[in-house]
Order: structure tokens, then sequence, then C-alpha cells
């Protein structure tokens, strides 16, 4: 259940350092953490963006209310926001990286999810689907053959 995990602080040392962690997150994209932290982060985070969409002048209160800078309001209600008019929800996802060094506490990173096709369309590149290679020289119209020999002089060239 979110919110019930107490992360071994008093309540408003644990609200302090959350709000810092979601002004991070939506000013940065992405953050590394503990996963217990990510997984409340996640929440908060993901209720902020929801708030955003309506874009009234009670969620700006709320938000401003919530997040510890001004800037990063802004950016909330005018990039991130609108790039999640079409979800409902899941605007975060967690990779855990494995155990910490010092103490082995299990970190992961938390980042806000990316539209792959608006990405793609956003840098103007279309990307290759997955498959073996072959399939990849087929669909940008080289022949399979023709590939190795183009790469080679641009691998000497960055070698120097």
């Amino acid at each position: 259940m979110p919110g019930s995990r107490k992360l071994g602080r008093p309540t408003d040392h644990r609200m302090a350092m959350l709000r810092g962690l979601v002004t991070y997150l939506l000013e940065n994209g992405r953050i590394e953490t503990t996963v217990t932290r990510a997984k409340e982060v996640r929440s908060l985070a993901e209720k902020m963006i929801t708030t955003a969409k309506e874009n009234t002048l009670t969620a700006k209160r709320k938000a401003f209310a919530f997040v510890t800078k001004e800037d990063v309001v802004k950016k909330l209600f005018d990039e991130i926001a609108p790039s999640y008019k079409d979800r409902n929800g899941g605007y975060t996802r967690i990779i855990r990286t494995g155990p910490r060094r010092g103490d082995a506490a299990e970190m992961c990173i938390i980042e806000l999810v990316k539209d792959e096709k608006k990405e793609q369309k956003r840098r103007g590149v279309a990307r290759a689907g997955r498959g073996n290679r072959s399939e990849r020289v087929r669909r940008s119209g080289e022949t399979a053959a023709k590939a190795p020999a183009a790469e080679a002089p641009a691998e000497a060239a960055a070698a120097e």
C-alpha cells in the first residue's frame, strides 16, 4: 500500500525527503535510489502528473504546495503533463540495478516513461525494428553484401 512505508524516518523528515526526490525526478527525468524509496516516489510523482493534467488553478496550487522548485512546477504543467495526456497512469518506470556496494541495499533507477513513437517523431529518425542485422540492413535499403564494406571506412575514420 503506497504511503505506508516509514523508511526509518520521522514523518516530517520522510515527507521532506520524498518531496525532494519527486522534485528532482520531475526536473531531471530519472534518479537512482533504493527500491523502497522509488516505490514511494512513484506513487507521489504519478499523483503530481495526474493533478497537472487538469491544468487548473487548484491543480497549480496543489503542485506548488508539494514540489519545492517553481521552475519544476512550470515544467510539469508546460512539458511533462501534456506529453501524458493520452495515458492513464504508468508515467514512471523502475529498473533494478543491483545491490549498493556499502550496505547491499537494493538499488534502482526510477525514470519518467517516454512515448517511443513521439520520441521518434521528435528526433526525426525512424528506428529500425529489433531483429537480426540482415533484416535491419534490408529495411534501410542496402544489401547485406554492401553493408560491411560501407561500415569499414566509417570505423577507420572513428579510430583516428
